[in-house]
């Protein structure tokens, strides 16, 4: 068994992906040949706390929010729990539990919930590209039922002129926040792909902006319908790849879409310039909001759910 200390690297051809299980068991870098597919990092990686702000990070890479995205207290049975900023899971150290060339198995333990996540990656090749698959596995350890809410937290590196692109059935998305309320407040339905601007004018949100424009949007599409796709894919056509998120609606009914092209941190410094399609439980980033979508695991119970990541060759942009 490997240890927590050691990075895991899958890999099939050309396409390799590197997890820190120290890290959170960050998916730290994805490759295609000589393209690096993730955000890079705004900071040197470094051990976490668990009550420093994700922008203190390296925020950088791929992460597990779980139980929540947005920082939080919630009522249990056995009293408040206070969760952090993205959850727990990117705080802590995973157990390897398997590796090998092609697959790699880690568990970890929330500190604020008795919840237990394990995440098995399994890489194989496709006649169009690479397929890597995500299966889930969610445990309360614990003697109450507990609230959770998951949320992958893929950090796409993106450039201007590439492309985002959603089932034609959705036509608007539910917006979380925009910085300096460009396209709304939160709560705020708006149009997709095409929808308007504060100062009336419109912009085309599937189409990605320049680095230094200081967009940070997060939005959220759903739910999709059980017999519905559900996947959201970025056309990144200078490198001549199409990365495809799909999920299943059934257990995961929702798509978080960040986007942000220099918008975000708002200190200071090094800014994100990527594009997150984020799989998730809820349409909001705080446990805390209740609503239809809430969940909750009885003491002892395992809820399980699959995602997996297509990474196809397209043509390249001329």
């Amino acid at each position: 068994m490997a240890g927590v200390e050691e990075n895991v690297v899958i890999g099939v051809g050309d396409c390799t992906v590197t997890l820190i299980p120290a890290l959170g068991g960050k998916i730290a870098s994805l490759r295609v040949a000589a393209e690096e597919l993730l955000q890079a990092p705004l900071h040197p990686l470094a051990p976490r706390t668990r009550t420093m702000d994700f922008a203190a990070s390296d925020a950088s890479g791929w992460d597990e929010c779980l139980p929540s995205v947005a920082g939080c207290t919630v009522e249990t049975e056995a009293g408040p729990a206070v969760i952090p900023d993205h959850g727990d899971l990117w705080r802590v150290p995973w157990q390897v539990l398997q590796a090998s060339q092609d697959s790699a198995t880690m568990r970890a333990s929330c500190f604020s919930l008795p919840l237990q996540l394990t995440r098995s990656l399994i890489l194989t090749e496709a006649a169009s590209g690479w397929r890597l698959e995500f299966l889930y596995s969610l445990t309360n350890l614990g003697a109450y039922r507990v609230p959770w809410a998951w949320s992958a937290h893929p950090l796409f590196a993106v450039e201007a002129g590439d492309r985002i692109v959603l089932p034609d059935a959705i036509q608007t998305l539910r917006l979380e926040g925009s910085g300096c309320n460009r396209i709304g407040v939160g709560g705020d339905s708006v149009s997709w792909p095409v929808t308007r601007q504060k100062d009336g004018s419109n912009t085309d949100l599937s189409l990605v902006g320049c680095p230094n424009t200081g967009i940070g949007d997060k939005l959220f599409a759903g739910p999709f319908a059980p017999a519905q796709p559900a996947w959201c894919a970025l056309e990144r056509t200078r490198i001549g790849l199409r990365l495809t998120v799909r999920f299943e609606p059934s257990l995961t009914p929702y798509l978080g879409l960040w986007l942000c092209y220099g918008g975000w941190p708002e200190e200071p410094g090094a800014k994100q310039f990527c594009v997150a399609p984020e799989p998730a439980t809820a349409p909001v980033d705080s446990l805390r909001q209740a609503g239809p979508w809430s969940n909750w695991l009885d003491p002892g119970e395992t809820l399980n759910w699959p995602m997996e990541l297509l990474i196809d060759r397209i043509a390249k942009a001329s």
